[in-house]
């Protein structure tokens, strides 16, 4: 059901080499830009016209608007199980805790006497947030984009979801109900390229926004891909990525039930254990069997992501090289499930989201940890974040300084300006003390 990397024995390689060894899904986003750049660009001429007629293309709804009009989403508010809306409202809470937490102050630093550079903080203006709507439904994603976006200040939130033949052409309900639960009045049921298009170049209903984030498939990793440089993006997000590294302590069975809950997304979601147990990588592999035979979704998802090349439990000889192994390889979610765990944990470099022993599993964060479940992906880890409140901030440096204060660096500036062939650059100060590099 899933196959095996047998790292032992050899010293583990570095760097690029190591993560060559490791599994990945298969993920071209470059190659779905070609089939992608045409419908945006439908998109920007046509606007509204080639959002109805890809609806009907995509997902087989006919729309006579894009705009979700304000009474579905009271309406399906009003029809939400009290359940889920009450586990939605504490999943709100929580993140709100979080995030809030992440708001950035303004500082000021006095460089010298007179001369002051400060720090602000500014949310983006208008942002355009996915949740998506293919396989499954993800109300999730709607909290985990619009809270940080809520907590960063930013005035102007849209969402899109994708159309849905049983729900008349509108999105889920349920995603609906939850953008009614955060305030989101501003939603349109779009889905995937022509969606990120909608939100970049905007059309007759829609304004185009400065950013677009949120998860989805690949045509939206190439749309974003895109308009980058158009508009700002939080990250590329392939499919989903589950590690644990693992010894002999760890419990086969949350083992393999965290592993599964993964592969459970998508026949490409990636499931990888890495542990220095033979004995643990044998009982997983057990427990595999009855587990995933008890669950939904086994033929068109679990079985195939397993089975793919992008998962495998990978053996190596020590922790040491299990810490190696999973930094290489930057998962979007990595579980610690070993003796000491969070001393492990507090040595990783790359990961998403790190989660800490056994009662920290991957879908507590997917849903009430009050972390984001918004992450990097394909190996992005190394380099970049998950989203976050300061994803929609931008950091605006307020420099003032006196004429005491200019004086007393001029001669620096000049230097440097002549040092590198660009004396208008120390002439802008010069003329300001009659053309003479003040006297110290």
């Amino acid at each position: 059901m899933i196959s095996r990397i047998d790292l032992r024995g050899d010293a583990l390689p570095e760097g690029g080499a190591l993560r060559d060894l490791l599994p990945r899904a298969e993920f071209d986003v470059e190659a779905a830009l070609d089939k992608v750049r045409p419908i945006c660009e439908d998109v920007h001429h046509r606007g509204t016209a080639a959002l109805i007629e890809y609806a009907q293309k995509f997902d087989g709804v006919t729309l006579e608007q894009v705009k979700v009009p304000a009474e579905a989403l009271t309406a399906a508010l009003e029809q939400l199980d009290p359940a889920v809306r009450a586990a939605l409202e504490e999943s709100i809470r929580r993140a709100r805790a979080v995030h809030r937490a992440q708001r950035r102050t303004e500082h000021t630093t006095q460089v010298v006497p007179g001369g002051t550079v400060t720090e602000k903080w500014v949310p983006v203006g208008r942002v355009g947030l996915y949740a998506p709507g293919g396989r499954s439904v993800y109300p999730s994603s709607v909290v985990m984009n619009v809270v940080p976006a809520q907590e960063a200040g930013v005035e102007s939130i849209a969402l899109a979801s994708p159309p849905q033949k049983e729900f008349g052409g509108l999105p889920h309900p349920t995603i609906l109900a939850a953008c009614a639960l955060l305030g989101v009045d501003e939603v349109y049921a779009a889905g995937g390229a022509v969606a990120v298009a909608m939100f970049a170049y905007g059309t007759e209903d829609c304004a185009p926004v400065n950013m677009v984030t949120g998860p989805g498939n690949i045509w939206v990793a190439a749309a974003k891909r895109y308009f980058t440089g158009k508009i700002g993006i939080d990250t590329e997000a392939g499919p989903t990525e589950i590690a644990v590294l693992a010894d002999a302590t760890a419990d086969p069975v949350h083992v393999a039930a965290d592993l599964i809950s993964q592969a459970e997304h998508d026949p490409l979601a990636a499931a990888v254990l890495v542990t220095d147990s033979a004995e643990l990588a044998a009982a997983v592999e057990r427990e595999l069997e009855p587990q995933v035979a008890a669950t939904k979704h086994v033929e068109d998802r679990i079985k195939p992501a397993l089975a793919g090349k992008q998962s495998a439990i990978v053996l190596v000889d020590s922790l040491e090289d299990g810490l190696k192994v999973v930094d290489a390889y930057g998962a979007e979610h990595l579980e610690i499930q070993t003796a000491d765990a969070a001393a492990w944990a507090a040595r990783v470099r790359n990961a998403g989201a790190i989660f800490v022993g056994p009662w920290s599993p991957v879908s507590l964060g997917d849903y009430c940890a009050g972390s984001n479940h918004v992450l990097p992906t394909g190996g992005c880890a190394c380099h970049s974040s998950g989203l976050s409140v300061q994803s929609f901030l931008r950091g605006i440096h307020i420099v003032d300084y006196t004429r005491d204060a200019l004086a007393d660096v001029t001669h620096h500036v000049v230097t440097l300006a002549e040092a590198e062939d660009l004396p208008a650059h120390g002439a802008a100060l010069k003329a300001r003390f009659g053309w003479k590099v003040p006297q110290l």
